[in-house]
């Protein structure tokens, strides 16, 4: 039986962290001075295992998910991790089941996150320039790795969809060349506005392009862009189409706020369940498996935490008198 919030918003999508690590340093994520080699990361014993994040998912799962998103840091840097993909796959044959990464790792695990049951993989790709791209990555890797990946997902079956982030005055050049690399590969590109996510990102409006305005860089090149449906109010994107049928999504936190129809939770790498994107702080879960908790124990505090749910910050941050501060992305995945 599935569950509302407060604000009659119903618990249908996981995001699920299973490191907080990363091998970039995107500036807008984990920028180096912040995560440097002095930075501490979780302990090995701190981060959920797969089996409790199992235990956790297969709780929730009667609540009314219909998606799970595995992300991190870089999830594919995990031991393992399509064991992790099988063993959710388990719970559930027909659960929508996807894994986002930046992509430089994904020509050597696709084949194997397919046939561990995973549907779908978002790809980070925010440059094709191989000096921006190492640039806004901090990275060695070049976005060659990206689209290897990229190209053998699509081989091997999974269905690929690609995000880049867009700032002002540094990757707007970009946006059109992903777009027809996105379209030569029959994928849908999603250009993300710059979001305030953590603390370490040196966020400010001035360098959010709007979704308006990729909008119009896109017109301007590619001709003109007509609004189709989406499939559920929860889907983040507001997708376009090309006069040739090339789809298009943008994703508009800050200037088009999508909280009031937000079914998103989020578990961190080291368990706790946050309920919001820009979250102070979640939840412990980790605690009450590691004390014994059993199924009916997590059904009632997820339950508890859900229910009492009110976060709407990117309807909210402009009445903020200050800036908050809110648990890093890197930490809870996008």
């Amino acid at each position: 039986m599935s569950i509302a919030d407060s604000l009659g918003r119903p618990l249908r999508d996981l995001r699920i962290s299973v490191t907080d690590r990363c091998n970039f340093r995107c500036r807008y994520c984990m920028p180096r001075e912040h995560f440097g080699t002095d930075h501490e990361f979780l302990a090995r014993e701190d981060i959920l295992s797969y089996e409790e994040i199992t235990t956790i998912t297969a709780a929730m799962i009667p609540l009314g998910l219909s998606k799970i998103r595995i992300t991190g840091g870089e999830p594919l840097i995990r031991k393992d991790i399509a064991r992790l993909i099988e063993m959710l796959r388990a719970l559930d044959a027909g659960m929508d089941l996807a894994l986002t990464t930046n992509g430089v790792l994904l020509k050597r695990h696709a084949k194997t996150l397919k046939h561990a049951g995973l549907n779908r993989v978002t790809v980070s790709l925010d440059a094709l320039d191989a000096a921006l791209f190492q640039t806004m990555g901090d990275t060695e890797h070049t976005a060659d790795d990206v689209l290897a990946g990229i190209d053998e997902a699509l081989k091997v079956g999974l269905k690929v969809k690609v995000n880049t982030v867009v700032q002002r005055n540094l990757n707007e050049s970009q946006i059109t060349p992903i777009a027809q690399a996105c379209f030569e590969r029959k994928i849908t590109p999603r250009f993300i506005e710059f979001m305030d996510v953590g603390s370490t990102n040196q966020w400010n409006y001035d360098s959010v392009v709007s979704g308006a305005e990729i909008r119009e860089i896109l017109s301007n090149t590619l001709g003109p862009l007509h609004s189709v449906s989406t499939g559920h109010p929860s889907d983040v994107a507001k997708l376009w189409e090309t006069e040739h049928g090339e789809e298009i999504g943008l994703i508009q936190s800050v200037t088009s706020p999508f909280c009031g129809d937000c079914s998103r939770a989020r578990i961190s790498a080291n368990g706790s369940i946050y309920t919001c994107l820009f979250a102070t702080e979640g939840q412990d879960l980790r605690s009450l498996l590691r004390f014994g908790a059993g199924k009916q124990d997590l059904d009632q505090a997820i339950r508890s935490i859900w229910t009492s749910r009110k976060d709407r910050y990117s309807e909210t941050r402009t009445e903020l008198s200050q800036p908050k501060s809110k648990v890093e992305m890197s930490f809870i995945g996008g």
